[in-house]
């Protein structure tokens, strides 16, 4: 079986303290990715809502903080419907470099899916979609 792991790095011109709020802030979530139940922290847990009107406010992500190392790593699982009961994960890697940070996400786990090369590939264009509005926001 292969794996099926997405790995992008982006470069963000700010200091690593300000992205981090980007990561785990419910309402910086809410300007790139989807706002939080509450900010993501040590608790364990965490959920995105989806910002679809049919289902505004319903919980769209989920997954447990399994690391939170605040300016420098969050490690959690990552799941969804579509996803049908598969749990994922997701590395966030801030380094801090002269004129702001590098953001590296690895998002790993889809062979475990049956569908698992089409689920990494829709997540690889949509991860390339948050980041375009990530680096808007973040810049």
């Amino acid at each position: 079986m292969s794996e099926y792991s997405i790995v992008k790095s982006v470069f963000i011109k700010a200091p690593s303290s300000d992205v981090w709020r980007f990561l785990t802030d419910k309402k910086k979530l809410a300007t790139w990715f989807h706002e939080g139940e509450e900010d993501v922290s040590e608790s364990g847990v965490y959920a995105l809502l989806s910002d679809s009107p049919d289902k505004a406010g319903t919980r769209l992500i989920w997954g447990q903080v399994l690391e939170f190392t605040p300016t420098s790593r969050l490690v959690h699982t990552f799941t969804h419907d579509s996803l049908a009961g598969i749990e994922t994960t997701c590395v966030w890697e801030l380094t801090d470099v002269e004129g702001g940070t590098i953001l590296r996400l690895t998002h790993s786990g889809f062979e475990k899916a049956d569908n698992g090369f089409n689920q990494a590939a829709d997540h690889d264009a949509g991860w390339d979609e948050h980041f375009a509005r990530l680096r808007q926001q973040a810049n």
